[in-house]
């Protein structure tokens, strides 16, 4: 059984630190810019704490700020600023004791895919999706897509439809720029999801996220749970900017195949995946190309170690934009039949 954290009002405090990559101290416009829209646009006060603004705190000053502010009874959830790659470091400085009494929503993706495990474990719904610097301070304006799902994560109760968008884009913004914070991304068509499987209809915890972080704990195994605790489940899964090559997410699917926890989750919901970066920035034809190869290589390592599965492909809960946020370990539905996906937040 899963334990939701209570649902945010109007003016209460959140706090937001930076558990992984400190980066608002090297790029204080898209932080800046997502306080004002927290503040502005969702009604809450934002709260930092001595490492939210710090390039390479460490893990236990880390694990500081997130036990003040989970500790801390004047404040209602804890965002994160943005990801990174070593918030896997904090884990084993984490207090569990104090974490399972002040149960709070947590919010992020990526690198915090960690700690949204480590919720897991202890019984407690985490939401998948939105960090200050992307999400928030998105250029422009914020997705209204993300925006709404984000304001139904974190206010309300009930099940929720996830919708695919007609548009997308995956091209970062360069926030050396000042006009990256000006100016909307631009977008291009969104093929529709893509379903694959039997037509039936599976309901149950979510988890996942980060497919790298996955495989980090796949090779740690210390914050794995027993494999039976995933029966039935839904796994989500989602490539980050990184672009791991087709051969790498197939191998990371076949471990977890031969680990027997594949062939536990009842549904698959794989990201749509991100095919440019700064460092590849892809036309339209290498984009489609590395699509292609990845969604190839999960229906290989899912035909091979667990045929029967519900898979849907292209779900918008990844690295791409718009984002749509997903409850880890609270209930998604995937309805094969009449191909719907809801989530209750």
């Amino acid at each position: 059984m899963f334990t939701y954290p209570e649902k945010l009002q109007p003016g209460d405090r959140v706090a937001v630190l930076s558990p992984s990559a400190g980066l608002p101290a090297v790029f204080p416009g898209p932080f800046e810019l997502g306080l004002r829209r927290l503040r502005d646009e969702f009604g809450l006060v934002p709260v930092e704490y001595p490492t939210t603004r710090v390039l390479g705190a460490t893990p236990q000053q880390r694990a500081a700020d997130l036990h003040a502010a989970f500790a801390d009874p004047e404040v209602a959830a804890v965002l994160v600023s943005i990801g990174g790659d070593d918030q896997l470091k904090l884990l084993r400085h984490l207090d569990t004791a104090l974490l399972a009494k002040h149960v709070k929503p947590f919010v992020g993706y990526s690198d915090a895919t960690n700690l949204l495990h480590f919720l897991w474990n202890l019984g407690i719904v985490g939401y998948h999706g939105g960090v200050v610097m992307v999400q928030w301070g998105r250029g422009g304006m914020m997705h209204p897509a993300t925006s709404e799902s984000l304001r139904r994560a974190l206010f309300t109760r009930g099940v929720h439809e996830l919708r695919s968008p007609q548009e997308y884009t995956d091209v970062d913004r360069d926030w050396a720029d000042p006009a990256a914070l000006e100016t909307e991304p631009e977008s291009m068509p969104a093929s529709p999801w893509s379903w694959h499987g039997p037509a039936r209809t599976v309901s149950g915890p979510g988890w996942g996220g980060s497919l790298e972080i996955v495989d980090f704990h796949l090779r740690v195994g210390h914050y794995l749970a027993r494999a039976e605790a995933y029966d039935d489940g839904v796994l989500f899964l989602e490539s980050s900017e990184e672009m791991p090559p087709a051969a790498y997410v197939y191998r990371v699917l076949m471990c977890m195949g031969e680990r027997g926890l594949l062939q536990r989750f009842g549904a698959v919901l794989m990201g749509r995946p991100k095919a440019w970066s700064f460092e590849r920035p892809n036309g339209p034809r290498a984009r489609a190309e590395y699509v292609d190869a990845q969604h190839g290589a999960v229906l290989r390592a899912l035909g091979e170690y667990h045929p029967d599965a519900l898979v849907v492909l292209d779900v918008d809960l990844g690295h791409t934009d718009p984002q749509l946020v997903v409850p880890h370990g609270g209930t998604i539905t995937v309805d094969g039949a009449a191909r719907r996906i809801t989530v209750e937040y």
